[in-house]
């Protein structure tokens, strides 16, 4: 039989084998600017990528912010939306209406009901001390079941609003026992939108005098 001869594995050759000392010093130089010129590559991409996640951003908040959110209060329909944090006008007035007619227009017979739907659009940090103020109310009515109270936006003024209050002019018209007494101011409503959703912060009457009969 026949048998291959392997060659003899040969030595690694020293690459500096032959050379002057000088050329490994300067391989060692060449090789360590080298490795300085990535990491300053790398540090400017990691700069780059922060700069254009910033800028990103930015334009993703500017777009949230002029988002127009549709949103329809208790059913309604019309031109009824938020843009960023700011409701239409439309918006306005339909939320002013039913918080007008869920706050201000009751009976024994209605007000828990009402009072309950009012509660659920009071913003979280307000609820407390709003759900106390109803309870007075209904406290009242307990013990007068005769009394009612119904209440109208004034046609004669305007309906004025912030970004923060709506200013609403009202005629209130309290009835008990067949006793009628009517009265006038203005309601004002604290409000905020956030992420699309209205919330009520406070119902404040101001100016309220008595009409003559």
């Amino acid at each position: 039989m026949f048998s291959r001869h392997r060659k003899p594995r040969s030595a690694p050759v020293d690459p500096l084998l032959g050379k002057p000392a000088s050329f490994g010093i300067h391989r060692y130089i060449q090789g360590s600017s080298n490795l300085f010129e990535e990491n300053r590559l790398l540090k400017f991409a990691i700069v780059g990528l922060f700069g254009i996640t910033a800028v990103l951003g930015t334009v993703i908040y500017s777009s949230d912010q002029k988002e127009r959110t549709v949103v329809v209060p208790f059913g309604s329909g019309g031109d009824l939306y938020v843009t960023g944090s700011k409701p239409s006008a439309a918006y306005i007035r339909t939320m002013t209406r039913n918080i007008v007619a869920l706050a201000g227009t009751y009976s024994a017979y209605s007000a828990d009901r009402q009072f309950q739907e009012l509660l659920s659009i009071v913003h979280p940090s307000a609820y407390d001390s709003m759900r106390d103020s109803l309870n007075g109310i209904l406290d009242e009515l307990a013990g007068n079941p005769t009394l009612s109270i119904a209440t109208y936006i004034r046609p004669d003024q305007p309906v004025q609003w912030t970004e923060r209050d709506i200013l609403v002019p009202i005629e209130k018209v309290r009835v008990i026992g067949g006793v009628i007494r009517k009265f006038r101011g203005e309601l004002r409503v604290r409000y905020a939108v956030e992420n699309g959703r209205f919330w009520v912060i406070s119902l404040t009457e101001e100016k309220f005098d008595v009409q003559p009969r």
